[in-house]
């Protein structure tokens, strides 16, 4: 029974590289599913933003990153408040001007061409 208590030689006398690596490659994994979790709730914020400007969906992100830049606030912090709004949550007040500005910008900006138009015949 004593035997089964004994550290995993393995796992102690690991190269200091290899833990490095681990740690890294754990705190990456973390990271991704953070961010695929907070993904549906930025994808309906873009969403709600393509409904009142209206524009593109390139120009929806922009606008959800200026609103998180200028309210000092996370993307996903950002997008969740916004989402919360269609259930009658009232936006913080640290992202109401934010949202303002970034959403009548993106109201009164000309769209821009993603193609140039084609000479006509």
């Amino acid at each position: 029974m004593a035997a089964d208590r004994r550290a995993d030689p393995a796992v102690t006398t690991a190269h200091p590289v290899e833990r490095t690596d681990t740690a890294r490659l754990a705190t990456e994994v973390d990271q991704l599913r953070r961010a695929l979790d907070s993904r549906g709730v930025i994808d309906r914020a873009q969403g709600m933003i393509m409904a009142l400007t209206p524009c593109p969906a390139d120009r929806a992100w922009q606008v959800l990153v200026e609103i998180s830049q200028h309210g000092n606030t996370k993307l996903r912090d950002v997008a969740a408040a916004l989402v919360a709004t269609a259930g009658g949550t009232a936006l913080p007040p640290d992202l109401y001007a934010p949202f303002h500005r970034a959403v009548h910008t993106a109201r009164t900006s000309r769209p821009s061409r993603a193609t140039p138009p084609r000479p006509r015949p």
